[in-house]
């Protein structure tokens, strides 16, 4: 469900951190935009806290196909999953999200953005 506070969207999302361990851990992640702090960036924040801002256009192409840009990744994974990874001084951290959350997310940030310019 979104919280939305003015423009602002606050999704949550359920990931899966993917590591070289036999199973996989689920790892709870906000999905925030604010249309009046910056209009073309999202940002995940992980537990920690950990956040992560990059462009709005990144996440949405790296929906269809692989894309990168500094040190973020996105990229379909088979039909209903897509993989974002992220790169740090200290590793890299490989999240896996159900698309539909992802397209979700976007679509709440679209109708953000559009408000705005009809207000």
């Amino acid at each position: 469900m979104a919280a939305v506070d003015a423009h602002a969207i606050d999704d949550q999302a359920k990931g899966r951190i993917i590591s070289d361990a036999p199973l996989s851990r689920p790892v709870p992640v906000t999905l925030r935009y604010d249309p009046d702090l910056s209009p073309a960036t999202v940002r995940f924040v992980f537990p920690g806290p950990v956040e992560w801002s990059f462009p709005r256009a990144l996440l949405e192409t790296g929906l269809r196909t692989p894309t990168r840009r500094g040190d973020i990744g996105v990229w379909p994974c088979g039909r209903v999953q897509t993989v974002v990874e992220l790169h740090r001084d200290d590793g890299v951290t490989v999240v896996q999200f159900d698309t539909t959350a992802l397209l979700r997310f976007l679509k709440h940030t679209y109708a953000a953005s559009t408000s705005m310019t009809t207000h």
